[in-house]
């Protein structure tokens, strides 16, 4: 056998093992119905290259390392007492200055199944968290002491200020059922504005969320007089975190995929309108109001050229999704090679007015959260196992 037919074997065995992936290595195995959609990102030249070459998030603290698991969202309650963080295995905690304790969780059906394991990661809870339950945004209501809490898979939930079994509000929306409730707001009447991230997928198979571009993701209103849900805003593709304004007269929320923040107004002449507040730097997740009004917006990942070209060339990205790369490599890809944490403010009309960030994941590998409390920025990730606190001056 001469050496070219024998590297044409290997490449023809080669091109077959990549297009049958015999042993189910693709990130969409398992997944018949996948299909890709085009991502309408800004054009490249609109992404802000603002950084922040000191790489000042390093100098950040890491506190309660492996004591709780996936800290998505941080709430410190109206007495600001906390924080308060939901965690993987479906529990909401409190921290009462000396420990953890449980204050809350959102599942009826929990189990020993739901137990926290002593050497779990936050992805240890993935294939129960259907079950047990996963408390993704938090947020108090300021005159009740009542939380209200987005829970993946149990929808929008409430629990009163002494904790426990949380109440479920919303299930489904116009009869098409709540799949990814990612976070939450309360205005002070007491409506509550939601995500849902996607009608199609849940959160335990966000990466194939990610990769697909669908858009059924949804905007809602929960009024707790009718106990009605609207849907405000639909179409989006993965809406994300959501926050009132200072004073209440608009929302904005993230739109993950297109790595946007848009305004939604709830009053005045342009109520029941929506805009792009700003074009970010990267991937969005939760997003929260300060004291002043500016929101501080948490960045998943910076953009990449090689997420961008996948983003618009849905049949390229597909190809490759069907590639034998398991779902962690693909992600790894997406996100540029390693984790990697940005943190920016941008003013209520969508300045950018600072960007915080480790873009070497030396000390805060990923941000999910930014919540700033007396001059400190407390940061949560729902993929790692700490809570991060930067001090502002």
């Amino acid at each position: 056998m001469t050496l070219a037919r024998g590297l044409a074997i290997v490449f023809l065995l080669f091109a077959l093992y990549c297009g049958l992936d015999p042993f189910g290595h693709s990130t969409i195995h398992g997944f018949p119905d996948f299909e890709v959609h085009k991502i309408d990102l800004p054009a490249w030249s609109e992404v802000p290259t603002d950084r922040d070459k000191d790489n000042l998030l390093q100098n950040s603290e890491l506190k309660f390392v492996n004591q709780v698991q996936g800290p998505e969202s941080i709430a410190f309650d109206p007495l600001g007492r906390g924080p308060y963080t939901g965690v993987a295995d479906g529990r909401i905690l409190f921290w009462n200055g000396q420990t953890w304790t449980d204050f809350a969780y959102t599942s009826p059906n929990r189990s020993e199944l739901c137990n926290p394991k002593a050497t779990a990661s936050p992805l240890s809870y993935v294939e129960t968290e259907h079950i047990c339950g996963r408390p993704l945004g938090l947020r108090f209501d300021k005159k009740t002491g009542d939380l209200y809490i987005a829970d993946a898979y149990f929808g929008l939930m409430k629990v009163g200020p002494q904790g426990g079994l949380a109440t479920s509000l919303a299930t489904e929306a116009e009869g098409v059922p709540l799949r990814f409730t990612n976070d939450v707001d309360v205005d002070a009447e007491g409506n509550v504005y939601f995500t849902d991230s996607s009608t199609n997928y849940q959160r335990r198979n966000f990466i194939q969320l990610v990769f697909s571009g669908e858009d059924s993701g949804r905007v809602l209103k929960y009024n707790p007089a009718t106990k009605e849900t609207t849907v405000l805003v639909r179409n989006i593709q993965f809406p994300n975190g959501i926050s009132l304004s200072k004073d209440g007269s608009f929302f904005v929320f993230t739109e993950g995929s297109m790595g946007r923040l848009r305004k939604y107004w709830l009053k005045g002449d342009k109520a029941e309108t929506s805009e792009i507040l700003a074009i970010l730097p990267g991937f969005p997740d939760n997003v929260r109001v300060n004291g002043n009004g500016d929101f501080w917006v948490a960045i998943h990942c910076r953009r990449y050229m090689y997420s961008y070209l996948n983003a618009i060339y849905p049949k390229m990205r597909k190809v490759i999704l069907k590639l034998p790369i398991p779902a962690s490599i693909q992600y790894l890809l997406q996100i540029g090679g390693r984790f990697h944490a940005v943190v920016v403010k941008y003013s209520p009309d969508g300045k950018l007015l600072r960007i915080l960030e480790d873009n070497e994941g030396k000390v805060v590998r990923a941000v999910s959260e930014v919540e700033e409390k007396d001059g400190k920025l407390w940061m949560g990730s729902v993929l790692m196992p700490f809570i991060a606190v930067y001090h502002l001056t």
